[in-house]
């Protein structure tokens, strides 16, 4: 059980695998483990690092607050610790956006980022809509076994969860999630808040020397596919994939589509690129007051 002491915090992480090294970052309210599907397969080829957050699983933080900046200095530490001068980096929703900052901390540790089921900014993860805020309720509210299903219905489509056994599936996913699914992990809420408050996108521009591939999942109710559009905008060169049928669990859903496609990016060989639709791209240039103009016509051919 390896693990990493710094001023601040413990963090748990473990290596499997030889190969080129592989650095995993998950999002809110999931351990390491998570990552178990891919850790899996590409261990065969790569060396994969996982670990848990600090203040999530068997991590542990002294630190009142979090920040995006404080965990991509965790990760930055991790990569010094496995000794790696440079790994491919793969981060889920909040992770994909920890993975931006330390690409834009330390480009030369980072050989090619993925970033699947994220945004551009961490207001779009952490935001306030009444279909936001009542799928979290009912992560805490009622029984035990409505509270898993809840959680269920965050990660997958509701066709995927119609030909599943519900409370079958819960206790498979609990040990990769790192908890049973009908609790909350104290360190959740200050996961959230620390995303909400970060904004790296007028820097995303400087990524654009780094390999990079933008994973969005066609009924993610999180992440949504525009702003993994609009997030590929942002990282000139970088390359948009749109998974169909798949919900902000896709790493769990469909980890043959999406280990495929990492084991691809890795290698060099290219990934092909879903066109960004028209009416997203003309609506994002409306209401996103952000999004500069040189940044969406760099991202109109795609």
């Amino acid at each position: 059980m390896p693990r990493l002491r710094l001023k601040d915090a413990i963090l748990h992480y473990e290596l499997e695998g030889q190969g080129e090294p592989v650095l995993f970052i998950q999002g809110c309210g999931v351990a390491g483990s998570g990552w178990q599907p891919q850790v899996d397969e590409l261990s065969e080829n790569f060396q994969c690092l996982t670990f848990d957050n600090r203040g999530m699983g068997r991590s542990t933080t002294e630190t009142a607050d979090l920040s995006v900046e404080q965990m991509a200095n965790d990760a930055r530490a991790l990569l010094d610790a496995a000794g790696w001068e440079s790994a491919h980096v793969v981060g889920h929703s909040l992770g994909g956006v920890i993975a931006q900052q330390l690409a834009l901390d330390a480009p030369e540790r980072v050989r090619s980022l993925s970033l699947l089921c994220t945004f551009s900014k961490g207001a779009e993860g952490g935001r306030i809509t009444p279909s936001i805020v009542w799928m979290g309720l009912r992560t805490r509210l009622g029984t035990r076994a409505m509270r898993r299903r809840a959680f269920l219905r965050m990660l997958f489509p509701a066709e995927f969860l119609a030909n599943a056994c519900t409370d079958k599936l819960a206790a498979t996913l609990a040990p990769m999630i790192g908890r049973d699914l009908a609790d909350s992990p104290p360190i959740l809420m200050k996961q959230v808040k620390a995303l909400a408050k970060h904004d790296c996108t007028a820097q995303l521009h400087k990524l654009s020397g780094i390999p990079t591939v933008v994973v969005s999942a066609e009924k993610d109710p999180i992440a949504l596919t525009y702003f993994g559009q609009l997030l590929c905008l942002h990282i000139r060169g970088s390359r948009y994939v749109e998974i169909a049928g798949a919900s902000h669990g896709a790493t769990l859903q469909k980890p043959e589509v999406i280990n495929k496609l990492l084991r691809d990016h890795f290698s060099g060989n290219a990934v092909q690129s879903a066109p960004i639709r028209k009416p997203i791209f003309i609506r994002e240039r409306r209401t996103a007051s952000s999004l500069e103009p040189q940044a969406v016509a760099a991202g109109g051919s795609r």
